[in-house]
């Protein structure tokens, strides 16, 4: 072997030591765990020791740089990331609506005829079989339904996995596309930590509150989802902007939760009248008083609950 050459075992060992030492959470030095990646020197280096564990990691992003999202869009390759928020997850192919050839000149009739057919023909081959259909038009309505409750992108992608999963286990004979799609959403919204309740959910739906609570139940059983009950700190926000009430406000009232917590008063309780009762008395105690209609009206629950709720918490703050 000359000198300058290298045997293909030490290279294939030298490979795997470095996908070995790319993998490790500690450090082999001092054996912390405060590995940091720089990105611009690609390496993995030890926070506590100084270590270099791993040199010439790769760069998987690209070649180019952009400094303007019109140059990203120019220098790209690539199409648009994959999405949940699709059936085919955006992997399509779509035949454009203008009749314009690559050069933007108009195309003759004859092809005009020709590509409507393949227009027609893709349309068909995206959904070509029922359950494709089904999913299609389930994500058109959570796509609806997140909209009008203004939820974030992310948590729909949430809800369209779940509905998917539904439609994979073979969920849905003899309920409702709308009725699931809608428990994916507020599925989603719960595990998320979205502060929606049952009931604005069911406003924009298609379907009535207790096919929904139902439908919700059922995929949560049985696809095992781990829901944690909410918080009725995170309607605070929220309600309290509705209201027009100043931070100060916002403050008292987590204090009164906090202390409700402390005493169980949540528990087996609506959360959104539990907020809505300590926003009624954070307002009291703050001068910016608000009726029990106006509070009710905003968390969407009776005036008898935040009656009720206000009445325990009011309790418990006098006592502490």
């Amino acid at each position: 072997m000359l000198p300058n050459e290298t045997d293909p075992q030490s290279e294939r060992r030298q490979a795997e030591n470095a996908a070995d030492a790319s993998e490790r959470t500690t450090c082999p030095e001092c054996e912390s765990e405060t590995l940091i990646h720089d990105g611009d020197r690609h390496e993995v280096v030890c926070n506590a020791c100084g270590l270099v564990v791993v040199d010439e990691t790769i760069d998987y992003g690209p070649e180019w740089r952009a400094f303007t999202q019109a140059e990203r869009e120019e220098r790209s390759r690539v199409g648009a990331p994959t999405t949940a928020l699709l059936h085919d997850k955006g992997l399509t192919t779509t035949i454009d609506w203008r009749n314009q050839d690559a050069f933007g000149q108009a195309i003759t009739p004859e092809k005009q005829s020709q590509v409507q057919r393949l227009r027609t023909w893709q349309h068909r081959a995206r959904t070509s079989d029922a359950g494709e259909r089904n999913l299609r038009q389930a994500l058109t309505e959570i796509a609806r339904m997140a909209s009008a409750l203004e939820i974030p992108r992310p948590v729909q992608e949430v809800a369209s996995t779940l509905y998917q999963q539904a439609l994979d286990a073979d969920l849905l004979p003899g309920r409702s596309i709308e009725g699931i799609a809608a428990a994916a959403l507020y599925a989603a919204c719960r595990q998320e930590e979205i502060p929606r309740t049952l009931d604005e959910v069911t406003q924009v739906a298609r379907v009535d509150r207790r096919r929904i609570g139902r439908a919700y139940r059922y995929i949560a059983q049985e696809l095992e989802l781990t829901v944690e009950p909410v918080d009725p700190e995170l309607y605070l926000p929220r309600f309290c902007s509705e209201l027009n009430l100043e931070e100060n406000v916002h403050q008292e009232a987590q204090a009164i939760l906090g202390v409700a917590t402390e005493e169980g008063l949540h528990s087996g309780r609506s959360p959104a009248g539990v907020a809505a009762a300590a926003i009624y008395l954070a307002a009291r105690r703050c001068g910016q008083d608000r009726s029990q209609e106006a509070v009710a009206d905003v968390a969407q629950v009776t005036v008898v609950t935040v009656r009720n709720r206000y009445q325990e918490q009011a309790e418990a703050i006098t006592d502490s």
